[in-house]
């Protein structure tokens, strides 16, 4: 059976409908992604919320981190934005509330509830540690602790119970970090989940086509400058990927390893196995850079333990699978 899914907005916080290059670039940063229409009572700030910090804010995650706080109206009392010391002292709006980004330290988890990480693995390994020391939990959007067998690598909508230890409703003066799976991992498992557990998948063959915004807010700079230099018959500027983006493709950009997979390949398989609590399940990938801004596509080929008919996983995807299928079921 075949299965495709097509997600990159959800789960690496890409906005649908926003401008290519919103990207955070000036001193000033406004980051109002409210309708102004909208009739809905704001529940964000509020008294008894927990208290949120976002570290590497001015990234192209960072910024997401925003836009989902406010489109899901998620309730904070304070926020306190963080980047590197470059960044520090710009101004930011957030729903309305101006900032000011601090330069990322130790002391900055002090009364801190929750800290969203999005700032490279380097980052997370320094500083995630501190703030979890400091009694703040930690969602790490890097592959630092991924496969670190006592931190939880969470899908929320796939794996909650790996979070079952964890306080997440207020402070109680102990510490967590809990991982987020590769953003190719995010998007297979939404949709192979709810069949594994219905018939068990015994193998799995993943083809992935990633953007740019995989690689941050500077891959995407440099794919609509390349793009434009390609049309004015330009040589291309190759600083982030090496080798031109624009109308080409690629292997993942990251490393190959000694038996032939990317970093990025072995990362599915490695994540998948741990998600699941499966380290027998086979899988291989294969994954390309496309030259596109915005929006991963997978296509996923299941082979599963009992038999599974076509109407039967159709309804469990469209019940269980968070999938949006054009095609009717």
């Amino acid at each position: 059976m075949q299965v495709t899914a097509s997600a990159h907005r959800v789960h690496l916080f890409s906005p649908s409908s926003s401008p290519a290059l919103s990207l955070p670039s000036a001193k000033h940063c406004r980051c109002r992604y409210r309708n102004a229409a909208a009739t809905t009572v704001r529940m964000g700030l509020r008294e008894d919320g927990p208290s949120v910090a976002v570290v590497g804010v001015t990234g192209a995650v960072g910024q997401e981190f925003l836009r989902v706080l406010s489109d899901r109206d998620f309730p904070y009392r304070n926020i306190r934005l963080l980047a590197s010391r470059r960044s520090a002292g710009k101004r930011l709006t957030f729903e309305d509330r101006e900032y000011t980004i601090e330069e990322l330290r130790p002391e900055s988890f002090e009364g801190i509830d929750i800290a969203l990480f999005s700032a490279g693995g380097s980052i997370s390994k320094e500083f995630g540690p501190v703030a979890v020391e400091r009694g703040s939990i930690v969602v790490d959007n890097s592959s630092a602790f991924r496969m670190v067998p006592e931190v939880p690598l969470v899908i929320p909508e796939v794996n909650p119970g790996a979070m079952a230890h964890i306080n997440l409703k207020g402070r109680s003066g102990k510490g967590a970090l809990i991982a987020n799976p590769n953003c190719s991992t995010i998007i297979c498992l939404m949709a192979a989940t709810p069949l594994h557990r219905h018939a068990k998948v015994v193998r799995m063959v993943v083809s992935t086509y990633q953007a740019a915004s995989g690689a941050g807010a500077a891959a995407m700079e440099e794919l609509l400058q390349q793009t434009h230099e390609v049309l004015d018959g330009k040589q291309p500027t190759c600083k982030i990927f090496k080798q031109q983006y624009a109308f080409n493709l690629f292997s993942h950009n990251a490393a190959v390893l000694s038996n032939g997979y990317n970093e990025e390949e072995m990362k599915l398989v490695k994540e998948t196995r741990k998600i699941w609590n499966d380290m027998d399940v086979k899988v291989t990938a294969t994954c390309i850079r496309v030259p596109v801004m915005r929006a991963h596509a997978e296509s996923v080929n299941l082979q599963f333990e009992k038999p599974l008919d076509e109407v039967s996983w159709r309804n469990m995807l469209r019940k269980e699978g968070n999938v949006v299928n054009s095609i009717p079921i």
